[in-house]
């Protein structure tokens, strides 16, 4: 079985990048097809797309791609649209804002498109920038969009089955495109057995700074009741909130796996005031080391937070929310044993069973068809 690749593009480290990596473990001959790649912007994580063959579009080659992908995706389509995936048995797309699901392969070919969230800025979601108050936001933005999204759903007609990454990207999925998804929740490396772990007295937080992750409230919880906070991860937010974190907030910038699990171990708990996340892989990385999670209520953390199990909801985006949220989450007493338990449920093996059950079923039904 010859399989294929394909990612929206490679300039920044995230969950979907982690679900492309175990997808290459699975497959680790498949080369990867993408728009553009960057390695000097993916940090330490570069060293894990090392020996891989990766074939880019002609988007990689336009200068100052790291600054202008966000306007040119108006050729995202088109760039998908131009690789050759003749002689695959199977092309596994990976995609969210850049229409890798577009691709075009050929009738004997399958195509799994597991999607991580449709194109939050065309459907009227939050995005990671405040991209309305411009004026190409206020003026063009609008009619850009509108052959966006007819490309979009175009390129979501493509595949032979959409896989959601959560309950919650099924429900945008069907509303978008039409179409039903299988839900495959993405893979978290869990330990492979229970070990519990002293607690130590700092909050964390793990996240690309972004307007959507909401960090500055992590940010003024702890400037307002002198809380120690970590924050893991990098982007545009992050000049002001150092200037708005007082000296008690540490920015650690991107982490390797091993100093992230080392802070996972000594966390008191996970802050993860996101909203309408799509999945949330964080809450569950937080869960595998005993740590329990204080989440904004809404999207996908709905699915990844137990509450009273493996975390605590608060309701609304505001400072009041949260403190009324700490509160009570100081009142519950975590099992460290039924947080390992809970994350178990999200594990890398997982993930690779039901994604080769699916290829399975599929390479039965189409060779019944043919």
């Amino acid at each position: 079985m010859k399989v294929a690749l394909v990612h929206d593009f490679l300039a920044e480290w995230g969950g979907a990048e982690r679900v492309v990596v175990e997808l290459h473990h699975l497959f680790p001959k498949a080369p990867l097809y993408t728009a553009f790649y960057l390695p000097q912007k993916l940090g330490q994580q570069k060293s894990l797309f090392a020996g891989w063959q990766i074939k880019t579009s002609f988007l990689n080659k336009v200068p100052f791609i790291s600054r202008l992908y966000s306007p040119l995706r108006v050729y995202a389509l088109l760039a998908f649209e131009q690789f050759d995936f003749d002689g695959y048995d199977v092309v596994i797309s990976s995609s969210n804002m850049y229409m890798a699901k577009g691709i075009i392969v050929r009738p004997e070919t399958i195509h799994i498109s597991y999607l991580h969230s449709i194109p939050k800025y065309l459907y009227g979601y939050t995005t990671a920038r405040n991209w309305r108050q411009s004026f190409v936001g206020k003026v063009i933005a609008p009619y850009l969009n509108h052959k966006l999204r007819l490309n979009d759903y175009l390129a979501a007609q493509r595949p032979d089955v959409l896989v959601a990454n959560s309950e919650e990207t099924r429900r945008r999925i069907l509303k978008a495109y039409h179409r039903q998804a299988e839900v495959i929740y993405p893979p978290v490396n869990i330990p492979p057995q229970f070990r519990p772990y002293p607690k130590k007295d700092y909050l964390l937080v793990v996240s690309r700074l972004v307007l959507a992750k909401h960090i500055d409230l992590a940010v003024r919880l702890a400037n307002k009741l002198n809380l120690h906070l970590k924050i893991v991860g990098q982007g545009p937010e992050e000049k002001r909130l150092r200037q708005l974190a007082g000296p008690n907030v540490e920015f650690l910038g991107l982490v390797d796996d091993q100093a992230l699990h080392h802070l996972y171990q000594g966390a008191k708990a996970l802050i993860f005031p996101a909203e309408d996340e799509d999945f949330g892989i964080v809450p569950i990385e937080a869960a595998a080391y005993g740590t329990p999670v204080l989440a904004h209520r809404s999207g996908g953390s709905l699915e990844t937070v137990k509450e009273g199990v493996s975390g605590i909801f608060f309701d609304d985006l505001t400072l009041d929310s949260l403190l009324s949220g700490w509160k009570k989450f100081q009142k519950v007493k975590f099992s460290q044993r039924q947080l390992y338990d809970w994350a178990s449920r999200f594990s890398t093996s997982v993930f690779d069973q039901r994604i080769k059950h699916l290829i399975t079923k599929l390479m039965g039904e189409k060779k019944n068809k043919i």
